[in-house]
């Protein structure tokens, strides 16, 4: 139970520190202005990490580097952490699993992205908020709606990419669950 506990406040924290550099890198991709509440809330979250790694990875572009590894460093003191408690000597996988745990969350990050844009579109406010939802939606969404009309006046497209972003949230857990298999039973 104590692991249950532990392993669920690492992922926690692993989330949230790691989906904010994941949302930051997005931002900066969609060359957003992180002035706005959602920007400023992800700098806070983040620059503690990023900006020390960013003396190593200058931004190119539209591209932080940065930010992707400090997601990638996370993801890695988790489960550096949870192969510790379990005892297990499998560190030579703990790269690849980080870097599937960092593919998971980036679902993670763009399932919450459309969740809370579709409600925020359903309140009518127009926010500063509900603005940075949905510009970071659209380029989500608009493969989905070239091929799915409105019906009855609904947009669809997002229930469509969320069932897609559920399969491959899927299917990237069962290959960090096959990865950690192979591990415990080759260590």
């Amino acid at each position: 139970m104590l692991y249950q506990v532990i392993s669920f406040l690492f992922e926690v924290a692993a989330t949230l520190v790691g989906g904010a550099s994941l949302l930051r890198l997005y931002m900066g991709w969609r060359r957003m202005s992180m002035a706005n509440p959602v920007g400023r809330f992800v700098m806070a979250l983040t620059d503690w990490l990023i900006l020390p790694l960013r003396r190593l990875l200058p931004p190119r572009g539209s591209i932080d580097a940065a930010s992707l590894l400090a997601a990638w460093l996370v993801k890695m003191a988790q489960y550096a952490a949870m192969l510790l408690m379990l005892g297990s000597q499998a560190w030579a996988v703990l790269p690849v699993l980080a870097l599937l745990g960092v593919a998971k969350l980036a679902v993670s990050v763009a399932t919450a992205i459309v969740l809370v844009a579709v409600i925020l579109s359903w309140t009518q406010s127009r926010s500063p908020i509900s603005d940075v939802f949905e510009r970071l939606s659209y380029p989500l969404l608009a493969p989905f709606r070239r091929f799915i009309p409105l019906i009855g006046g609904i947009d669809l497209s997002p229930l469509a990419l969320l069932v897609v972003l559920q399969v491959v949230s899927i299917m990237l857990g069962a290959a960090q669950a096959s990865l950690v298999g192979s591990a415990v039973v080759m260590g």
